[in-house]
């Protein structure tokens, strides 16, 4: 699914999904660097995002995959 990952007026990592027009913040991330491991939302979806450079540039929309619970 399309995710749109930016950081929000508060400096907090969201997500939003723009086909269930949800934004959550991203609370935990398997990994610091972010990109290529499970990130976990507010409301307890776990998704995996793809690998990318530590530097990307935020906001930025990217194909992630929703894990199963």
């Amino acid at each position: 699914m399309k995710v749109m990952i930016r950081k929000d007026n508060a400096g907090n990592l969201t997500a939003y999904v723009p086909k269930k027009d949800l934004e959550e913040k991203i609370t935990q991330m398997d990994d610091p660097a972010m990109w290529g491991a499970p990130v976990t939302l507010s409301n307890g979806w776990r998704l995996s995002l793809p690998e990318m450079p530590a530097d990307t540039r935020l906001p930025i929309t990217v194909e992630a995959r929703k894990l199963e619970d």
